[in-house]
This record gives C-alpha cells, sequence and structure tokens, in this order.
C-alpha cells in the first residue's frame, strides 16, 4: 500500500509542475501499473487564479493518471482535511470511499466564489451556515454511502480494509457511479427538445459534411471524416457547466462506450464549471469527474480520442496560449480558427476534467506555429 499526503502548506505549489502535483503524477503511474492500493491524504483549497494555466496544465496531467490509475483497477482511498476544493474535490471523488473530518468542506467552489455567484456576502452568518450545510461534512455523508465521517467509534482499519477491496471490473464500478448521481438532480432534469446546430468551425473542420443536435450544451452527432462516420460528442455555449449539463454529456459518452467506436471527436467551448449553490448540492464534483470517467472507459477499449477547442469569437488568445490551455496530457490543440488561433479563454479545472482521459488534440498547422507554439508542445 502507498500513501500520498498533500496538505495546505503545499497549496502555492500543488498545481505547479515542480510542486506536489508533479509528485504524484508518478505515484499514480506506479501505482496503475502495479494495481497497488493507494491511501490519499488531502487538504487543499485549490490552485490560486493568479497561477493561471500552468496551474491548470499540470492539474490536467495529474487528474488524467489518477483516472488511469482507478481504471487499471488500484483500488484508492481518499481522507480529507478541512479544505477540499476546486481540482483537489474532483481527486476526492476518483476514489472508492472518502473519510471526512469532521470539519471538512469539499466543493468544487469554495465558500467566498459560491457567495459572489449568489450576490451575497461571504461573512454574512446566515450565508456562511447555508454554505457548510451544503458542502459541510454531514452533508457529503448524506448524499453518499461512499462518504463517511470520522469519529472516535470509527473502525479505522475496517473502513481501510472496505476501501481498498480490490474492484472486479474498475470500469463497471465507475458506470455504475453515474447512475448514482442521476439521483442528486432528478428535479432537475427537464425534458429539453433538440435543436440542429450550424456553425462555421464545424463547417471548416469537417467539409465533407457532419450532422450535429444541441440540447442543454450538449452536442451530439456525426461528422464524415476522410469518408468514414465519426461520432461527435462536446459541450458548447456560454453558461458554465453545471451537473445536469455534465450528467447529460456523461451519459451520452457512456452510451458511445458500449458501442467502442473506432474514433471519437469531442468539442470544447465551455468556459468553466458552475459556481452555483444549488450544483454544489448535490456535489458538482462527481458529475465533472463522471464526464472524464466515461471518457477513460472509451478510450480504455480502443477508441481514439481527439479534443478540438471551438472559436466563437468571444475571447481572442495568441497560438502560443492555446498550445498551453491544450497541454495536460494533450499533444498540443487543435483550432479551427485562423492563424493566431483565436478562440475562447477556458478556466477552472472543472471545465477541462473529461479533457484528461487518454485523448489526442490534434496541434495547429505547422505553417501557423510560432517558435514560442513549437516550444510548448511536448
Amino acid at each position: 500500500m502507498r500513501v500520498a499526503l498533500i496538505g495546505e502548506p503545499d497549496r502555492e505549489r500543488f498545481h505547479r509542475q515542480g510542486g506536489s502535483s508533479a509528485k504524484l503524477v508518478p505515484l499514480f503511474a506506479i501505482a496503475a501499473r502495479e494495481k497497488s492500493a493507494l491511501v490519499l491524504y488531502l487538504d487543499s483549497a485549490g490552485a490560486r487564479v493568479s497561477e493561471g494555466l500552468e496551474a491548470l496544465g499540470a492539474f490536467r496531467r495529474l487528474f488524467r493518471e489518477g483516472l488511469a490509475a482507478r481504471v487499471a483497477g488500484a483500488p484508492l482511498a481518499v481522507v480529507l482535511g478541512r479544505n477540499c476544493f476546486g481540482g483537489a474535490s474532483m481527486l476526492a471523488h476518483l476514489g472508492a470511499r472518502r473519510l471526512f473530518s469532521p470539519g471538512t468542506q469539499l466543493a468544487m467552489s469554495g465558500p467566498s466564489i459560491l457567495a459572489q455567484s449568489a450576490g451575497a456576502d461571504a461573512l454574512d452568518e446566515m450565508f456562511r451556515a447555508i454554505a457548510q450545510a451544503a458542502i459541510g461534512a454531514a452533508s457529503r455523508a448524506r448524499t453518499s454511502g461512499a462518504n463517511s465521517v470520522w469519529s472516535p467509534e470509527l473502525d479505522l482499519a475496517a473502513w481501510l480494509r472496505e476501501a481498498l477491496a480490490p474492484a472486479a471490473g474498475p470500469g463497471r464500478r465507475l458506470h455504475e457511479r453515474h447512475g448514482s448521481p442521476r439521483r442528486g438532480c432528478e428535479k432537475g432534469l427537464t425534458p429539453r427538445q433538440p435543436e440542429a446546430l450550424r456553425r462555421k468551425e464545424l463547417e471548416r473542420l469537417y467539409p465533407e459534411g457532419y450532422r450535429v443536435i444541441e440540447c442543454d450544451g450538449v452536442v451530439t452527432g456525426e461528422a464524415s471524416v476522410k469518408g468514414a462516420t465519426v461520432p461527435l460528442l462536446g459541450l458548447v455555449g456560454s453558461s458554465p457547466v453545471g451537473a445536469e449539463r455534465a450528467w447529460r454529456f456523461a451519459q451520452s459518452a457512456w452510451r458511445l462506450s458500449i458501442q467502442a467506436p473506432e474514433r471519437l471527436e469531442v468539442l470544447l467551448d465551455c468556459e468553466s464549471h458552475a459556481p452555483r449553490l444549488d450544483d454544489e448540492k448535490v456535489v458538482l464534483s462527481e458529475y465533472l469527474v463522471d464526464m472524464g470517467a466515461a471518457l477513460a472507459a472509451l478510450a480504455s477499449r480502443g477508441t481514439k480520442i481527439e479534443l478540438t477547442i471551438l472559436d466563437r469569437g468571444r475571447r481572442r488568445l495568441r497560438g502560443a496560449r492555446c498550445a498551453r490551455i491544450a497541454r495536460g496530457g494533450l499533444q498540443g490543440g487543435r483550432h479551427p480558427g485562423a492563424p493566431g488561433c483565436g478562440g475562447r479563454e477556458h478556466t477552472g479545472a472543472g471545465a477541462t476534467a473529461w479533457a484528461t482521459s487518454p485523448i489526442t488534440a490534434r496541434g495547429l498547422a505547422d505553417e501557423e506555429r510560432t517558435p514560442e507554439d513549437w516550444a510548448l508542445v511536448p
């Protein structure tokens, strides 16, 4: 059994390439290769906004390796300290079991961001009580049987034995988890009529033709590529990704995993996860992890997955930045725009969680690259 400790003193270096994130990547790789049990202790408030794309890329590599270890069958148990926000909350939901401290708070967005999104004061006692009731340890224990809260009466040895028990068919276990989160947002699963989607970027990407529909920001369909029909799946739209939208995306991906197509094109045009208290009440982190798990299941069955970052022209980024965005475990980034790689800036671990599965992202055309671009692409 291997043990990894990520604590608050490492907060500033957790997601950086030379910090704890980089140390965990090879540990996850070893666990995947040996299928050895791993206990992960997390106490992290996530990366600072000032750390920017470097932190985001480092986390994508970390999450990708952690997900690969779970798909490979490595048992993972997670013990939580006081803080578990952002990417740390996603790592926590890779584990089969989570042990909360009595004072643990777990969410994709911390209380201050949730308050800002709700138009409230983070120091307001009423809002703090509401947030604690939603993201505190007691609430999380009620949402899932995989969550427990430590107490002096807890038999820790028994908890570890159950948490680290070898899983028969880890892919099937991940798929079973997909059905569980739906119960949390069933009231919000409202029927919506899909609509045909036409975009200039898709015209350039698939000149041989495509058929795509969009429903609640989730895109499904198919395109003709070199005479072959290739399925399409993606997230588009200006609104952040909430629990329902993430579940719909994962549902489509899990259905594709049954077919196990030779190739899948994944489209991304989404800024971030939703910093809403309603989404945190149903544990948004688990829904975001479900997206990545579904794509990982596809890749494990031999499907080649390619990522394309779409451009709606709302933000303009230099080509080098696009390469950085796509860097977390990917081989560069395909973008259908003109030289200069205009595109929307994708921020937040949640918006790109699903892109951490074994995906190949096609790079910019050679003639569009600058010397800086080439230095960024591994």
